[in-house]
């Protein structure tokens, strides 16, 4: 009997074992296959927030869980025509209670924001930009008695970098430069320059040198204070004259970093040939504008959503989308038609047929929230898709302004991504937020 128990132990731990580890399948199993079972799929499917506008005049986007499920409703934003079906009234917050024999099952919280309307662009302009300082695009040896070098890398100044002062006095332009490298030189003195890296202010100092090719002082820096070029308007607010254009940042293209602008201009830009894209190159809007041509906006902001600014007077289409349209957010696109305003020959602008192929509901702004597919023939058979200067072009949907081209798939140019507009409205200084939102900024 002594030496039969410890065998009996055994086989009980080893039964005990087998069973946690039987259990533990059919429980991981269990857990696995809960989100395939249809009820649990419903209820997974319930938003924790919705999010319309008093105008919209379709029903809140939220499901039902059957007979046995009620919703019910509490404040006065939104109004119920049958026990699963409830439209936006008015401007406010209320909420939805999923219930079960009276047992709460899922709170939904609703915010019905006030009508927003804004003109749909498409018009092709001309951007003109004014860094902030000059910026640094590249170093370059000075031939001198003693060799060649360059004082600006000798500084440990960086491509990218952008110079703020020089002695103290503020760089505005280019033209600001020369006379202090000049007399600095001449006096033999060396030059504090105040620089910015990234988000950090430096300080360094640089010994301007004599090329002795053309006698002139020089600091051994390429540097640059504006850029151009051209892309299009998405949207304008025909109260404030807000603009929105591009929905994407306007980088250097020596440095590729983001340009921090002073001041900058938009133009009117007429379009004159497109060059076609194919596989492995984008193709590109060619247009003309003047430097001198009369400014009909300014640039304040140069973001990652586009360049912002405000109008001197409307800019007219003379067409169906000279009116203002109302927008939709994220979780209001869809997935299938829509168009795109842009123009291909001039200023005229005209709408293209689009797919939206896939659409991000974005609770924070973020870029490329969008996958859109060009469909329109002309379209494809002029430009081969999204070509560079589309980039900004309105993208409709249902009457409603959904975002903007940004970006073009090298590898299939009929395809790229957009952006969802309540992003650059923000950025436009339109805020798209919830009654509760705005007081508590207020509060802040």
């Amino acid at each position: 009997m002594v030496w039969g128990w410890p065998r009996r132990v055994n086989w009980v731990k080893q039964q005990h074992s087998n069973i946690r580890i039987w259990l533990g399948i059919f429980l991981l199993t269990a857990v696995l296959a809960l989100p395939f079972i249809k009820p649990v799929q419903q209820y997974l499917s319930i938003p924790d927030k919705v999010v319309t506008f008093s105008d919209t005049a379709s029903p809140l986007d939220i499901p039902a869980l059957g007979t046995n499920v009620t919703i019910n409703s509490s404040g006065d934003s939104v109004q119920a025509t049958d026990s699963s079906v409830f439209y936006p009234d008015k401007q406010g917050n209320s909420q939805l209670m999923y219930e079960a024999a009276g047992i709460p099952l899922k709170k939904v919280d609703v915010s019905v924001l006030e009508d927003i309307r804004v003109v749909p662009g498409g018009q092709s302009i001309g951007v003109q930009l004014h860094t902030l300082g000059v910026l640094v695009v590249g170093h370059h040896q000075v031939k001198s008695e003693d060799g060649e070098k360059s004082p600006g890398e000798e500084a440990d100044i960086q491509v990218g970098d952008v110079i703020l002062k020089i002695n103290g006095e503020k760089i505005k332009d280019m033209n600001d430069v020369k006379p202090l490298v000049k007399e600095a030189g001449k006096n033999n003195e060396e030059l504090e320059l105040t620089i910015k890296r990234d988000n950090e202010k430096k300080e360094t100092t640089l010994d301007p040198i004599k090329n002795e090719k053309t006698d002139r002082f020089q600091i051994g820096l390429y540097i640059r204070d504006s850029a151009a070029g051209i892309g299009t308007m998405t949207f304008y607010d025909p109260e404030t004259k807000n603009y929105g254009a591009l929905g994407h940042v306007i980088s250097d293209m020596d440095t590729q970093k983001p340009i921090e602008i002073h001041n900058g201009s938009i133009v009117r830009s007429d379009v004159t040939s497109i060059e076609k894209g194919n596989n492995g190159t984008p193709g590109e809007k060619q247009a003309k504008f003047s430097v001198n041509d009369k400014e009909i906006g300014n640039i304040t902001k140069n973001s990652p959503f586009g360049i912002f600014g405000k109008l001197n007077k409307p800019i007219k289409k003379n067409g169906e989308y000279d009116k203002p349209m109302p927008i939709a957010l994220s979780n209001q696109v869809e997935e299938g038609p829509a168009k795109i305003l842009t123009v291909l020959d001039g200023e005229k602008v005209e709408a293209f047929d689009v797919k939206v192929v896939s659409s991000v509901p974005q609770k924070f702004p973020a870029k490329k929230g969008m996958v859109i597919q060009i469909t329109d023939e002309r379209l494809l058979n002029e430009t081969g898709g999204i070509v560079q200067g589309m980039s900004g072009s309105p993208i409709i949907q249902d009457d409603k302004i959904i975002g903007a081209v940004t970006h073009v798939f090298v590898n299939d140019p009929t395809s790229g991504y957009g952006v969802h507009i309540e992003w650059m409205l923000q950025e436009a200084g339109i805020e798209v937020k919830s009654p509760s939102e705005k007081d508590k900024d207020k509060a802040s």
